[in-house]
């Protein structure tokens, strides 16, 4: 497992959430979930499971079953993959979640 911190700039200031995102390193929605918390200024770990098999089972049974990336956790919270953040941020439920 690759781990990687992403630090934001700019967005919301002084963010206290932890927040996991498991990668791969092909995965274009990876790209774009991880581009929705830099541009809303918050910092995430990156575990990147491109060539993890182990990970990936860890993975689905942390996700409750989910097999796809990426997923993310917030607090220790499963939130889903890139269209469930997208969906938390149209409905501007994902700013509480980052503080």
């Amino acid at each position: 497992m690759l781990h990687n911190k992403a630090q934001s700039q700019g967005g919301l200031i002084g963010n206290m959430a932890e927040i996991i995102v498991y990668t791969t390193n092909y995965c274009p929605y990876c790209v774009k979930a991880k581009q929705i918390l830099r541009n809303k200024g918050v910092d995430f770990e990156e575990i990147d499971l491109t060539n993890d098999d182990a990970g990936r089972i860890a993975l689905v049974e942390k996700s409750g079953g989910r097999k796809t990336v990426p997923q993310i956790f917030i607090n220790g919270q499963h939130i889903g993959g890139c269209d469930d953040l997208v969906d938390l941020d149209a409905k501007g439920e994902l700013a509480s979640l980052l503080v």
